[in-house]
């Protein structure tokens, strides 16, 4: 049986929202670095990776995962 909000304990709501805020910052911060870089700086296609960060509710894990191995790494200086 689902719990409503109502009946979670105040603790519970506060990691909920957290969670959630989390999840937002680092989709933000994951989709604003993505329109930044130049295709070749990605591994894979762009528009895949953007509906990926967009669209999965994933706790974070989709940004994580674009931050970690999304991203070529840059050379030099």
């Amino acid at each position: 049986m689902a719990k409503r909000w109502s009946d979670l304990s105040p603790r519970s709501r506060r990691v909920m929202v957290a969670l959630g805020a989390f999840e937002g910052v680092l989709k933000i911060a994951a989709l604003i670095d993505l329109r930044r870089r130049a295709g070749d700086e990605i591994r894979g296609r762009k528009k895949t990776w953007a509906l990926a960060i967009t669209f999965v509710n994933s706790v974070g894990a989709v940004p994580l995962a674009y931050f970690l191995f999304g991203r070529r790494k840059q050379g030099g200086a």
